[in-house]
Order: structure tokens, then sequence, then C-alpha cells
């Protein structure tokens, strides 16, 4: 009788001891708080991000352009590719019919041009 009470212990201690190491392995990571509020935070970041671009497209579009027979020769040579020789040499050449004609009489380059023609305008009087 002995022999089968100590059998009879010996598996029941065997048969609980998967059970206790599974509870004690899953008990951590029930202690741990749930994670439902960063994704609400997540949804309403593109709603934040949507808003913040339009406002850098609106400034892009106020850029007002630089007349090319009124300005300085200071806000010339503000531009990309022109420095004070060629800033002079626009303002030596006015007036001007269109700003392409800065590459037509051979004051800038084509590269130069290509660079400018977006910031530059040519009125008439």
């Amino acid at each position: 009788m002995r022999h089968s009470l100590r059998a009879l212990a010996l598996g029941l201690a065997v048969g609980f001891a998967p059970g206790l190491a599974f509870a004690q392995a899953t008990q951590p990571a029930t202690t741990t708080p749930p994670k439902a509020p960063p994704p609400a935070a997540t949804a309403p970041a593109p709603k934040a991000a949507a808003p913040a671009a339009a406002p850098a497209a609106a400034p892009a579009a106020k850029v007002e352009l630089l007349d090319i027979n009124t300005a300085t020769v200071a806000q010339l040579e503000a531009l990309h590719g022109i420095g004070k020789v060629r800033a002079e040499a626009i303002v030596k050449g006015r007036p001007y019919k269109g700003k392409d004609e800065l590459v037509q009489k051979k004051i800038i380059p084509d590269n130069v041009y290509a660079d400018i023609k977006d910031k530059i305008i040519a009125r008439q009087k």
C-alpha cells in the first residue's frame, strides 16, 4: 500500500507540475497593463498631419515673383546663380519684354535660368 500511495503522490506531483509551470509563466504576462490607449492615440495623428501639410503649401504659393525690370542689384544677387556681375548685367540690359530675354541676350546661361525662372517675372510699364 505504501508503494501505491507513493506512486499516486508522484503521479499527482508530475501531473500538476506542468500546470504550475504554465501558471507561473502566464502570471507575469497578465499583470502587464493593457495597451488599448496607444492605438487610439495613433488614429488622430493622420488628422493632425493633414492640416499641417496645407499651411506648408500655402506659403509656397505666396512667394512673390521678382520683377527683373525693377529689382535692385541686391535683390537679384539673392537669386541662385546670380552674383554681383550678373545682377549688374541684368540691370544694364533693361527693359525686358519677357524673362526669357535673359538667355536670349546671353546675360545668364540656360542652367541658371532654369533655376530662377519660377522666381522672376518681367512686368511691362
